[in-house]
């Protein structure tokens, strides 16, 4: 809609011109400044004639986007430095050997699928950055559908053999054989020596490039690691950038001035049903949305062979006909041949038609895009990787999906899913990209590499030799770092002497102690996502100061304050502002930089525990994936401890959800000690081992007295539960029956107060056991199970939790957490099992109040554990009856998961 200050015919291109002699006169003006002065000259009396408008009150903005043509004119071009005969074989036969591998899998198994169309598209994209200008060293995240070609160029280049390549989408089998297995993805965990990034679940790729290019300039300004000139290059998809994570963090990367970041993004202009924007142009989409964003465009439309169309039009009627033609008529022209294209986009004005007139329609046919012409593409490449401002550059680069699959798949609907072809389509392929194969050896779609002392071998090597070896690669060597001693920086919570305080606390005093350590307090990383002044950790901000590229140029207005918000360009706190997408990626940075960049790094993220598994649950697999290192603090934990919040803001479900990622540690300690115990744990077995895990811990704000843990429970703690203590009747009373409390987190206190109570009420002994992780011990029953029931003449192990908890005495467990978390244990147990838990919606009240109504307070506890006992008959069934009335519970109301 049209501003209503602004008159109507600012925004009209056909508006009337009331004087076209001085709009003549104008235009005379500017292009003599173009020829006598130059464009930078033309560029600043714009620049100046803008502001001087405005100034005058004159309501105007430059519309965004420009012609639909290359950013980089044909004169404007480099001189192409390799040798583009062997440069075009070489893409052809990385484009067949990813066809062959692709297209076998499905013809011996149909089930494997695989993509074929993507990197039929981008394949001279890649080879361009692989010739000249992808180095070892720089991070390269590759558009996850062409990873076929990534393998097909391994495979030229000898690293990888045919046994791999037959092997695609089949690493199960494959390590039976004794083979190598392709996944299907670039995945860090499978290939650990190959893929550095994982980049197949869309939109995770592009946001954790620009952090990752963050995350090397904080290296450098705190002096921890100089990166020379190191770029990160992105490889996308133009689908992909509907994917809010993809989008999420321009600002960011423009703001920071990210200069050596380099987004090219594969515009096919088709997803897997159909155009990405068929009415619209998604090009001129991204073109405003990067600019607006403070990025740098380059448009890479059209290949060389239309650089004579547009020198000899004058009138300048490609460029309009490309203005009134939308992304689904484009995709129709590429699906086509170049009759259909002559007759319905050069057939739709005199002036096009005159144009072509000379060309046959198997010329048309041929017109390259601008990502298919490797001239082009060096062109584009150049002027990003030689980017003399401070923004990061985009490269919108225009391709034909499925190109040179022709009728088989070329720019049509079904493109994305296509992983057959039959003898024809092999033969024309094998024809359209000229690979010396014959037609036997193509119908069974046999591999072809050029033999070792080839001219394309010879070059390959060269060209990769230059730029530093082979790419992709990882290499996860980090010399190890020493942990201090405990009680250095934890003691106060070893021996808290009945002292209160949150475990949240306590966390931020180790963490702050932690960073004053001559060794390890460098390589500590403290993020948050706006949250610091809430955890507590405010007193970081003097301490060691909030990381900012260009310092701080302004007085803060609570400079006198002890807690004054400092930022310094050598800060160490990564305070991201509100976004857990974008602190998660900077975390996976943090936690990756032993692999990245050699130099060992222990970030700890603190955070709403609500907004990690839930919210950015798939960056949190990204990172397991990426076999990150490093703390996950899920703050203000549980249903019940965060009092008043309610709703989304309460947590039942993350420790259910870190127990399904096989690489995650995840704890609910009850105690500070607990947590020391934790924490000095997984440092030791991440950055002095090098083990590739990471750990999830779960605080809370809620105050209480501290203990010491009893002797011998250290071990205990990690492995998931040990025994608190046992609480008897009073002396001289007949013990009734026996049941084991097993009680989690910010609940442990309710399970020991009934514990209690059922002593001295109901003269039940019970057991209290804290269990600072069901879902490690859940972890070792299944272990434990899975060997006893391979080896089954052997004598069977028991589990560590079996060990624990024998017989037949009752188990009643309870957690801040839905009743699924604890019952993970539930089937590995001889004993009777009741889970209590905090399922249904969160709701707003006092802490109290909210366990009563979750029903996993102490009444709660004691109630459960008299029904299970009276079950055993062990004790009446009235006594539960006279519990709940003693107790004041609610026998008629809803359960809380159903209201």
């Amino acid at each position: 809609m049209s501003d209503p200050h602004i008159p109507h015919a600012l925004f009209d291109a056909d508006a009337i011109d009331v004087d076209p002699q001085e709009t003549e006169e104008w235009h005379d003006a500017l292009l003599s400044m173009l020829q006598v002065r130059g464009s930078a000259r033309v560029a600043f009396m714009l620049d100046q004639q803008v502001r001087w408008a405005r100034q005058a009150g004159v309501a105007w903005c430059a519309p965004r986007g420009t012609p639909y043509v290359n950013t980089i004119a044909a004169e404007d071009q480099p001189v192409f430095p390799g040798d583009l005969v062997i440069e075009e074989r070489l893409a052809s036969l990385m484009r067949w050997n990813a066809l062959a591998m692709v297209v076998r899998a499905n013809r011996a198994h149909g089930e494997l699928g695989g993509h074929i169309a993507s990197y039929a598209s981008a394949a001279d994209l890649f080879e361009v950055g692989f010739n000249h200008f992808f180095r070892r060293g720089d991070l390269v995240f590759y558009q996850a559908h062409s990873a076929p070609g990534v393998y097909a160029r391994a495979f030229l280049e000898g690293r990888l053999t045919e046994d791999d390549l037959l092997h695609y989408r089949q690493e199960i089998t494959a390590a039976a054989r004794g083979h190598q297995g392709l996944s299907s993805y670039p995945h860090p965990w499978s290939l650990p020596e190959f893929w550095q990034f994982p980049t197949g679940s869309m939109g995770l790729g592009p946001i954790s490039s620009i952090y990752h290019a963050r995350f090397i300039r904080y290296l450098q300004h705190r002096g921890l690691h100089e990166p020379g000139d190191r770029r990160v290059w992105g490889i996308f998809g133009d689908g992909e950038m509907d994917e809010p994570e993809s989008m999420a963090a321009l600002t960011l990367a423009a703001r920071e001035g990210l200069a050596h970041l380099i987004w090219v993004i594969n515009c096919n202009l088709q997803r897997l049903d159909g155009p990405v924007r068929g009415n619209g142009r998604i090009i001129d989409e991204l073109e405003a949305l990067f600019e607006g964003a403070g990025w740098r465009v380059i448009k890479l439309l059209w290949g060389s062979d239309w650089d004579g169309l547009f020198a000899r039009d004058r009138a300048g009627a490609l460029a309009n006909a490309f203005a009134s033609t939308v992304d689904g008529q484009l995709q129709t022209f590429a699906a086509k041949d170049g009759r259909f294209n002559r007759e319905q986009f050069f057939g739709r004005d005199p002036r096009l038609a005159a144009l072509v007139q000379g060309l046959s329609d198997d010329e048309i046919d041929r017109l390259k895009r601008g990502g298919h012409d490797l001239i082009k593409i060096y062109a584009a490449y150049h002027a990003a990787a030689n980017n003399a401002s401070a923004k990061p550059v985009v490269i919108l680069a225009q391709t034909k999906k499925g190109y040179g699959m022709g009728a088989a798949g070329q720019g049509r609907m079904t493109t994305h899913q296509q992983k057959k072809l039959d003898r024809d389509d092999l033969i024309a392929f094998r024809d359209r990209f000229q690979v010396p194969l014959d037609d036997q050896a193509a119908s069974e779609l046999r591999f072809y590499r050029p033999e070792p002392d080839s001219a394309e071998a010879h070059y390959m090597r060269a060209r990769r030799t230059a730029l530093g070896g082979s790419i992709p690669v990882r290499t996860g060597q980090a010399a190890p770092l020493a942990v201090p001693p405990l009680d250095r920086y934890a003691g106060f919570a070893l021996h808290p002497d009945g002292r209160e305080m949150s475990t949240t606390m306590a966390l931020v005093r180790m963490l702050t102690a932690l960073l004053r350590d001559r060794d390890l307090g460098p390589r500590v990383v403290p993020i948050v996502a706006d949250e610091a002044r809430t955890f507590g950790m405010a007193n970081l901000f003097r301490q060691v100061g909030i990381y900012s590229s260009i310092g701080q140029r302004y007085e803060p207005e609570d400079i006198g304050s002890m807690l004054s918000y400092r930022e310094a360009h050598d800060g160490q706190i990564l305070e991201e502002g509100i976004t857990e997408a974008g602190a998660i990626s900077s975390w996976i940075a943090a936690a990756t930089s032993y692999s990245v960049h050699g130099v060992a790094m222990l970030p700890f993220y603190i955070y709403y525990s609500m907004f990690g598994f839930q919210r950015v649950g798939d960056l949190i697999w990204a990172a397991a994936d990426q076999r990150s290192r490093g703390f996950l603090i899920g703050a203000t934990s549980g249903r019940t401890t965060l009092g008043g919040e309610g709703l989304q803001h309460q947590d039942g479900s993350s420790h259910l959800s870190a127990a399904t990622i096989p690489n995650c540690r995840a704890y609910d300690p009850a105690f500070a000690s607990e947590l020391a115990i934790i924490l000095d744990r997984g440092m030791r077995e991440m950055v002095a081992e090098g083990c590739d895990v990471f750990y999830y811990i779960t605080v809370t704000n809620e105050n209480y007295a501290q203990e010491t843990l009893p002797e011998n429970a250290a071990s205990g703690v990690i492995r998931g539960m040990y025994r608190l203590e046992t609480v008897s009747p009073p002396g001289g009373t007949r013990v009734r029956g026996k049941v084991r409390l097993l009680g989690g987190g910010a609940i442990l206190r309710e399970a020991r107060a009934a514990a209690s109570l059922l002593a001295e009420d109901w003269a039940i002994e019970a057991e209290v056991w804290s269990v600072t992780s069901f879902s490690e011990l859940e972890r070792d029953a299944r272990e434990t199970e899975r060997w006893n029931r391979l080896h089954p003449i052997d004598a069977a192990r028991a589990s560590y939790v079996a060990r624990c908890l024998p017989g037949t005495a009752p188990v009643v467990a309870v957690t801040d957490y839905v009743r699924a978390y604890p019952q993970l244990i539930a089937p590995y147990l001889t004993a009777p099992f009741t889970a209590l838990g905090t399922d249904g919606f969160g709701r707003s009240d006092t802490r109290a109040v909210l366990r009563r109504f979750f029903e996993v307070d102490r009444h709660e506890v004691v109630v459960a554990a008299l029904h299970t006992l009276s079950r055993q008959r062990a004790i009446g069934i009235d006594d539960c009856a006279a519990a709940i009335e003693r107790y004041g519970l609610a026998q008629e109301t809803v359960a809380p998961w159903q209201t």
